[in-house]
């Protein structure tokens, strides 16, 4: 079953609700990176998050990217998606054991680690992007994304993120909700809402016992006239490219990618989102070397 998106309203457009069931997005994500248990579930929380966070997005070519760095020994994790909702994502370890304190329970906090900041970077076409962060809660991503919406763009938030592995390691259930209500809203409807996503219990388990988008959103906004908007298919989607390696390497400069001819006899270098490889060989490199920097290619 294809990733999906929902995009809800309630309460006369005082409520917006994102719901995101991403189990076959992650599950593609972890055959990719071969992540660990952990570092499958932080990976796919952040995914999850980034991808409703790209639908939010206005423009057609607006990227948004969110950067998670814990301190922790999952290192840093990073996902970036377009406004379609299409993202990727890795970490820096993806072979990270921790611990669990709770049995059954994958310890994403430890991984992750709480002594740093979620960066959020939104490009927006403009000529410098926004770029909002704001210090780590607990390293669960959910509360520290939620207390980034608060303090950096000063927007209530309510946001719920889960992956659910199989004893085979296949990913059960994955997905995430966002739920923003206008700051003048009725305080008891915040009341309300906080103890509907308490009792609602774990957005993985809801969606693993097969609830959908619409019937999560129904549960949550009970009584509050929910309405569905949209709905997007989303996707692990990498789109790199040679063209975009060359101009890589042609950043480093002549005398660098030189020294890669002379020394190395070329180069290969692999994306991190994907993990494919581009091999660049000496003549390879000589053209490019003429065609950036207007140099002569040797006999």
């Amino acid at each position: 079953m294809k990733s999906k998106i929902l995009r809800g309203t309630a309460l006369e457009g005082q409520i917006r609700i994102f719901i995101a069931d991403t189990t076959n997005l992650v599950e593609k994500a972890k055959e990719i990176h071969q992540t660990s248990p952990v570092a499958t579930a932080a990976l796919g929380r952040v995914l999850t998050a980034t991808s409703i966070l790209g639908v939010m997005l206005k423009g057609e070519r607006d990227k948004i990217t969110t950067r998670i760095h814990g301190q922790g020994p999952i290192g840093t994790i990073i996902a970036t998606s377009n406004a379609s909702g299409n993202v990727k994502g890795y970490v820096t370890n993806p072979q990270v054991i921790v611990a669990s304190s709770i049995p059954g329970k994958l310890n994403v906090g430890e991984a992750v680690g709480k002594n740093g900041e979620i960066t959020v970077i939104k490009d927006l076409g403009l000529k410098n992007p926004y770029i909002g962060n704001y210090p780590l809660v607990s390293g669960e991503i959910g509360e520290d994304l939620a207390a980034y919406f608060m303090h950096s763009e000063q927007q209530p938030s309510a946001v719920g993120l889960g992956v659910t592995i199989d004893t085979d390691y296949t990913i059960k259930s994955a997905g995430g909700f966002i739920l923003q209500i206008l700051p003048d809203t009725d305080e008891n409807v915040a009341f309300i809402l906080e103890e509907r996503i308490k009792e609602a219990g774990s957005i993985s388990k809801l969606i693993e016992n097969s609830r959908n988008g619409k019937e999560i959103m129904d549960q949550l906004l009970e009584g509050l006239n929910p309405k569905v908007l949209e709905e997007y298919e989303v996707d692990y989607i990498c789109d790199c490219n040679r063209n975009r390696f060359e101009k890589a390497l042609i950043s480093l400069g002549k005398q660098e990618i030189r020294s890669l001819i002379e020394d190395d006899h070329g180069a290969e270098l692999q994306c991190h989102f994907c993990n494919k490889k581009y091999h660049f060989g000496e003549e390879d490199l000589e053209s490019l070397m003429a065609e950036a920097f207007n140099t002569h290619i040797k006999a």
